[in-house]
């Protein structure tokens, strides 16, 4: 297994629409294991694989107390989504800010697993949030974009400030 480089906003790599996964490999198997590594090194409880520049419909979370319940999708879409819910989101790629989001509390999705075979699954709550989180990222939509233009602005600044400084 192997850590992968996580992208940081404002890189416009990170704006890449994702194409979908078309062949269930064991490479795509490898990849799915260095992307739950990756994300409980960092440590988060989502990653998409377009943060770690890989533009393919696929992401990976865990949401658990403990770290022991790793769900991957692949080619997720959403079939339905109900309830609204504000809660503050963190992003791997945005590391150190947080800031509340409104998303659906309740949503049923169905995608693949790394072998191909379909399911569905219905989440609520911070699973629900988390799954579109990275589906968003699939689609090169990041978090601060449900902000306010100067708010994202100011983000932005910063991380570039500190990566002048790094």
């Amino acid at each position: 297994m192997a850590l992968l480089n996580i992208l940081h906003f404002p890189d416009p790599k990170l704006r890449t629409i994702a194409k979908p996964v078309t062949l269930f490999d064991g490479e795509l198997k490898q990849f799915v294991n260095d992307m739950f590594e990756t994300m409980y090194e960092a440590p988060g409880i989502g990653l998409a694989a377009s943060q770690v520049d890989r533009h393919i419909r696929l992401l990976v979370i865990d949401v658990s107390d403990k770290g022991d319940a790793p769900r991957c999708f692949i080619n997720p879409e959403i079939l339905e989504a109900d309830g609204e819910g504000r809660m503050d989101e963190g992003c791997l790629s945005i590391p150190g800010y947080y800031e509340p989001v409104t998303r659906a509390n309740h949503i049923r999705v169905r995608a693949q697993k790394v072998n191909g075979d379909f399911f569905e699954v219905e989440a609520e709550d911070l699973e629900a949030v988390c799954i579109q989180h990275e589906m968003d990222h699939l689609l090169g939509k990041l978090f601060v974009d449900y902000l306010s233009p100067l708010k994202r602005s100011r983000i932005r600044s910063k991380l570039l400030k500190q990566k002048k400084q790094a």
